[in-house]
Parts: C-alpha cells; sequence; structure tokens
C-alpha cells in the first residue's frame, strides 16, 4: 500500500505571488478564536435573513444589559464609600456631639421639610471641659453655700428686712453667675476641638469594652486558650481596637466635611491627612476582621459606624 501524503490544510498558505506580502500569512497553527462582537455588516445580515429572530435576541440582549446594571449597581451601594460609608444615626450624631435629637433634613424654598427628620442619640447631661450637669449642678451648690450672706444678731434686730434684701440680691446674683456657667460649659457654644473632645467620650461609653462585655457575647475560644491570668482593667477602656476605629471614624467624618466648603478641593495638605487616617483605619480594621470576625463585637462595631467593605477592602484612592 501506498504511503499517504499530507495534503495541505489551506491553498490560502501558499503565496505565488513573487512580490513581498504587505503582510505575514496567520500561521495555521494558531487557534481560531471567536469573538462575541459581531461586525456591522454580519449584523445587517442576520437581521435580513430572520428578523423575528433577530428581534428576540436584541430583546433578550437588552434585558440581560439592564440585569447587569441593576446588579452592579446593588454592587457599588454594598461596596460603599472608603470615607463616609453608610450614614448611620450614630454618625449624625456626632455633629452635634450628641445635643441633637432629631437629624438636619433640607428644606425647600417655603421652609418646609423634604425629608423626615431620624431620631439621633443623645447625650444632655455632657457639658464642655469635661464636665456634666451633675458636676456643674453640684459646684454650685457648694458655691451658693460659700457666698452665703452672713448676718449677725445684732443687725438682724436693728433692720429686720435688711435679712431678706441681702438674701434677695444674692439669689439673683447666683442665679446670673449660673446661668454664665452654663453657657460657658455649653457643646452648642463650643469649638469644633471641644465637640471632639465630648465625642470621644461618648465614642468609650460606646464602643469601650467595660460597657460592651456586659451585654455582648465574646468570641468562642481557641482550641488551645490562653491559661496565663490577664491583669484587671483599671479604668475605661480607651485602647481596644473598636474604639480607636470609632475615633478615627469621627475624625474622617469632621476632616471630611471640612473639606467640602470652602474650596476645601484646593486643600492638598489636608487631603493627603485624610489620606493617612483612611490607611490607619484601614490597618486596624483588617486587624479586627482578622480577630474578631463573625463576633457580636465585630457586628455592633460595623452597625453603628456604618463601615462597609471598601473602608477595610481593597486599594483607598482620593
Amino acid at each position: 500500500m501506498p504511503p499517504r501524503l499530507e495534503a495541505l490544510q489551506r491553498l490560502g498558505t501558499v503565496n505565488f505571488c513573487l512580490r513581498p506580502a504587505t503582510r505575514a500569512p496567520t500561521p495555521n497553527f494558531l487557534p481560531v478564536v471567536q469573538t462575541a462582537n459581531l461586525s456591522l455588516r454580519e449584523k445587517k445580515r442576520k437581521a435580513k435573513q430572520d428578523p423575528y429572530k433577530w428581534a428576540q435576541a436584541q430583546q433578550r440582549k437588552n434585558a440581560n444589559m439592564k440585569r447587569r446594571e441593576v446588579l452592579q449597581k446593588q454592587r457599588d451601594e454594598a461596596w460603599g464609600d472608603p470615607v463616609w460609608g453608610k450614614t448611620t444615626a450614630f454618625l449624625e450624631s456626632l455633629d452635634s456631639a450628641g445635643q441633637d435629637s432629631a437629624s438636619e433634613v433640607p428644606k425647600d424654598a417655603s421652609g418646609n421639610l423634604l425629608q423626615k427628620p431620624r431620631d439621633l442619640p443623645t447625650s444632655p447631661g455632657l457639658r464642655n471641659h469635661f464636665l456634666t450637669d451633675a458636676e456643674l449642678e453640684h459646684a454650685a451648690e457648694h458655691a451658693y453655700a460659700l457666698t452665703k450672706p452672713m448676718i449677725g444678731v445684732v443687725e438682724s434686730q436693728m433692720d429686720p428686712a435688711m435679712e431678706d434684701e441681702r438674701k434677695k440680691l444674692h439669689d439673683q446674683k447666683h442665679y446670673k453667675a449660673l446661668d454664665a456657667l452654663r453657657r460657658i460649659t455649653s457643646l452648642r457654644n463650643g469649638s469644633a476641638r471641644d465637640r471632639f473632645h465630648a465625642n470621644v467620650r461618648r465614642i468609650v461609653d460606646e464602643f469601650g469594652r467595660h460597657k460592651t462585655d456586659k451585654f455582648l457575647k465574646p468570641k468562642p475560644e481557641s482550641i488551645s486558650p490562653n491559661t496565663v491570668p490577664m491583669p484587671g482593667r483599671s479604668g475605661p477602656d480607651t485602647g481596644s481596637s473598636e474604639v480607636q476605629i470609632a475615633i478615627l471614624t469621627a475624625k474622617i467624618r469632621a476632616l471630611g466635611k471640612s473639606l467640602e466648603v470652602n474650596r476645601g478641593y484646593k486643600d492638598k495638605h489636608n487631603k493627603r491627612n485624610l489620606r493617612l487616617l483612611l490607611h490607619r483605619r484601614q490597618k486596624l480594621l483588617a486587624y479586627m476582621e482578622r480577630k474578631e470576625r463573625g463576633s457580636e463585637r465585630w457586628t455592633h462595631m460595623i452597625e453603628k459606624l456604618g463601615l462597609t467593605p471598601a473602608t477595610w477592602k481593597g486599594q483607598i484612592d482620593l
């Protein structure tokens, strides 16, 4: 039987022209790649060949594109913004340091509310200069007792009405002094730094483990737990990861709001400071996710601060 000769795969590979080719022929060993995009001529040919089938294909394609847009929008919303995240009631209360009971909503030209205000958590007993209402009232009572006028027995017998006049005058002065102290120590009259210090106290009370350990379940113990007894807590918790993350979130919110007004887009120095704060919070969140993911402490922090995956996943670019 004579040997079988391998036939040419394609006659187009043989070039009988003596002129140099403008482009090299495509090698036969490359795989044939079929693209999904059709040329305009091919689209017209298919539409002319079977118009009903072509219309059905276009309808399916449009429905698929709309569904893809909806899914992409949902993914973007779930991913969130690395700076703002999701707006929560606790975040909005940081703007007034817990003094406003309702959120600010936009108004129309007539002054009517365009949205329904949301209830915010408040700290009414908190005052400026690291004071509280109870401390101020205690100091006022002590000052009232110290400044109370003393009238002798002979003087009271000579002029009985003098005691009432002095007491009335003392009450008026005490009321004016107390009113002045309340205005001085009010957070509504304080600066942004004063509100930040008040927010730090609120954050420690909200996320400190000396408070959260009472109502949040701890994470399950490891296979080989630490048997060395840990020392007790000597005071409020100010160094845990969730407290530091909440303090950084308050700083980021205040700095981000300041960059939105008064041509803040040109403030390159504070933009860099904002990036530093974001990356510092990202490192702490990555550590917290590795240590506490799935625990009630993690979910409590995420829900209260409105943090999204964009705050600790991926690269943060501003």
